[in-house]
């Protein structure tokens, strides 16, 4: 039977590098892998077909043998084909496919990788909310959680007090069970005992084997000043216990800050407003202005615009990782009163023709005005 070409089964240039062969590779073995093929002749005959092509193709020695005499050179090399090739050179194998199968033992090689591992602890995760004002001078809050624990009878062994495990029956303890396929061999996790290799023939009844219980807590937090909606605290070894030998988890708080009534925030600075009247932002007024710690007198100048801002420095937020504060922005609204008795309206209407605005005729200033700028 004439054998295809080696970069043709790996659908490369003869010129490809080492690493493009494994690549190329790679893709091959994923595509007609057994495991993905079960019972598929066909596929397996490419496999084998993909994995000579490798072993060639990446060997230093065989591959420029092949490039120039063909399959003959590697035959009258002594090489003999795939049947004779270096198991070495398959020692990244698991680098290239292993992971995605769950085998790190193959072609007759001597590697053991327990398919178990101790399960470190799960992080929580929940929500914490805020008041403006806790958020900017820091605080201490209690959290209720409910996680986790090593099971106080069992003592996280998952056994019943006084008594032993035993070795799988069906891996022999070795947490693998090895399969032939072809000249493949493959080994994959104990379904029976699940990779630990070993049985517990009397599991605790405390914990139904599992070696934690659930149980209700309560902890004390900081909450340092400055934290934003959204921040997210760490505390560490606070989460769900984990199983023997290993760490808790990781206990992360979100925070939610509630919207307050007179300010706003955005970032470590402060916004608000607050109304004056028209004699107020006409004649000037020093203001008592509340912000998150105590009361500041703010001068508003005569001649004060509705919407002027005026800035408090230093009067926002702490920045939760420097020292400076921000700063507190204070837009004032001038209102327009209401409800005027016939005295205040009398005397409006004298401040009026002072200034000569017309009250009871057409005001035709906007519009002369409009008339100049068209000039």
């Amino acid at each position: 039977m004439i054998k295809q070409d080696y970069y043709e089964i790996l659908e490369i240039s003869r010129t490809a590098t080492s690493d493009e062969v494994k690549k190329a590779y790679r893709k091959k073995a994923m595509q007609f892998h057994p495991d993905k093929n079960p019972g598929n002749k066909e596929a397996e005959e490419k496999f084998k077909e993909a994995a000579e092509a490798y072993s060639v193709l990446i060997d230093p020695e065989k591959r420029p043998l092949y490039d120039q005499y063909g399959h003959e050179g590697i035959g009258r090399a002594g090489f003999n084909g795939f049947s004779g090739f270096n198991s070495s050179i398959f020692s990244d194998f698991e680098d290239i496919i292993g992971n995605f199968f769950g085998f790190g033992d193959i072609f007759g090689g001597t590697r053991h990788r327990s398919a178990h591992y101790p399960q470190k602890g799960q992080d929580l995760v929940l929500e914490l909310e805020l008041v403006l004002e806790e958020a900017a001078s820091g605080t201490e809050k209690e959290i209720k959680l409910n996680r986790a624990e090593t099971c106080s009878v069992c003592k996280g062994t998952k056994m019943s007090p006084g008594t032993q495990k035993s070795v799988c029956p069906t891996c022999q303890g070795q947490g693998q069970l090895r399969y032939q396929q072809g000249f493949f061999s493959i080994a994959r996790e104990c379904s029976y005992c699940h990779g630990t290799g070993e049985i517990i023939d009397s599991p605790c009844k405390e914990c139904r084997g599992t070696g934690k219980i659930r149980k209700k807590t309560t902890l004390s937090i900081k909450v340092p000043a400055g934290v934003d909606n959204g921040n997210r605290l760490r505390i560490e070894r606070e989460g769900e216990v984990g199983d023997q030998s290993t760490s808790r988890g990781d206990l992360y708080v979100v925070i939610r800050i509630k919207e307050h009534e007179f300010f706003k925030r955005k970032e470590n600075n402060l916004y608000c407003d607050i109304s004056i009247s028209i004699p107020q932002a006409s004649l000037g007024v020093k203001m008592e202005i509340p912000t998150l710690e105590k009361n500041e007198t703010m001068k508003i100048p005569a001649g004060t615009q509705s919407g002027t801002i005026f800035r408090l420095r230093g009067k926002g937020i702490k920045d939760l990782h420097k020292f400076r504060k921000g700063d507190l922005f204070v837009r004032v609204n001038v209102k327009t009163p209401e409800h005027l008795t016939k005295d205040q309206k009398d005397i409006l209407r004298m401040f009026a023709e002072s200034r000569g605005d017309e009250l009871d005729n057409i005001d035709r200033s906007v519009v002369d005005r409009s008339k100049d700028w068209a000039k």
